[in-house]
């Protein structure tokens, strides 16, 4: 599942996980962010849309990595102002800066769970200290993949790993058809 990988899945519109707008259970943690100058992160981003609803909402400082150029020049066509270098081309697990804030939205799922240690580690390498992973988990199973399922019981214990706090709640606040199968993360580093 390399670039080329997500590059196809975009130009054949097999892009099932775009819902076309910032997801809702993270539209209501944006709500609680009070600093809108912490440095954001949104790892495999896609679409973005959850950038485009933090940058339209005053958070100046929303980076957003994908692997895949279609989703990123997506983006651009949809937010002609937002500072063109924070829109990152790259591989995640390869990127550099620190951040106060990285938002899981789709990422996770999408890569092989073998690399799931690998998320967590870079995830909590990439974060300042006191920062914050926050983000939308699927607390289901999934034939094939991706989308790659999970449950909260393996999230905890994998999330613990590395991060003081954690912390995983059921989603109130999902789209119809992911009710009862989303979960709230929010880990503390």
């Amino acid at each position: 599942m390399d670039s080329k990988y997500w590059s196809s899945r975009y130009q054949n519109e097999q892009t099932g996980w775009d819902i076309g707008k910032a997801s809702n259970p993270l539209i209501e943690l944006f709500k609680h962010i009070e600093n809108k100058n912490l440095k954001i992160l949104i790892p495999g981003c896609g679409n973005a849309y959850e950038a485009e609803y933090l940058f339209r909402s005053g958070f100046k400082h929303v980076h957003i990595i994908d692997i895949a150029p279609e989703p990123l020049e997506n983006f651009k066509k949809r937010n002609k102002d937002f500072p063109f270098s924070q829109i990152i081309l790259g591989d995640f697990f390869l990127h550099q800066i620190q951040y106060d804030i990285i938002v899981e939205q789709t990422f996770f799922c999408a890569i092989d769970p073998n690399k799931r240690i690998d998320y967590v580690n870079k995830a909590y390498d990439l974060l300042h200290k006191g920062g914050e992973l926050i983000g939308v988990l699927f607390d289901c199973e999934f034939e094939g993949g991706p989308p790659f399922g999970g449950n909260r019981n393996e999230y905890q214990e994998l999330f613990e790993s590395n991060f003081r706090r954690v912390s995983i709640t059921d989603s109130t606040h999902s789209i119809e058809p992911r009710q009862g199968s989303e979960v709230i993360l929010r880990c503390m580093k």
